[in-house]
């Protein structure tokens, strides 16, 4: 589904010159990476792979400190892995990027807005009801305030 904000002409920023995937290394993040790749080297556009680390839900002591360690490790692994595939199939400009923030959708929205992305490529991992009530919804939240187009893809359990 690709979503555009009120306003908007839907080709306003087609061909896509640079593309954005948030990506969490999970398998809706790696259903998404391969329309992001397809797209990246179908416009020849730009593919950035962002990865950010919600350092509001931790806490400030040591534990936290490792814990953050860990979760850069594995952030930078999974952008590794999409990077390498990316290149193998094609894509030139690829660039990476780990940011810390107290809000996944705000800094997504930033990175957006700070590198002249025009189209945002999500993974969706269908939660509903009480789980997506509690742990809220990036997808959705961005597909409501994103300031360019979302192209949200539903992961291989979804159907």
């Amino acid at each position: 589904m690709l979503t555009l904000r009120p306003g908007r002409i839907a080709d306003s920023s087609y061909p896509y010159r640079s593309v954005l995937l948030p990506t969490d290394g999970s398998e809706s993040a790696t259903a998404a990476l391969d329309q992001a790749v397809g797209l990246s080297r179908t416009h020849d556009a730009a593919l950035h792979l962002l990865s950010v680390i919600d350092v509001g839900s931790l806490g400030t002591d040591v534990r936290a400190l490792a814990q953050t360690e860990a979760i850069e490790a594995n952030a930078n692994e999974a952008l590794d892995d999409a990077e390498r595939y990316a290149k193998a199939e094609s894509v030139d400009a690829v660039s990476t990027a780990v940011v810390e923030g107290t809000s996944v959708p705000g800094s997504i929205r930033s990175y957006v807005e700070e590198n002249d992305v025009d189209l945002l490529v999500l993974g969706t991992h269908g939660r509903t009801g009480l789980d997506r009530f509690l742990l809220g919804s990036v997808t959705e939240k961005l597909v409501r305030k994103s300031p360019v187009p979302v192209l949200t893809v539903h992961s291989p359990e979804e159907g």
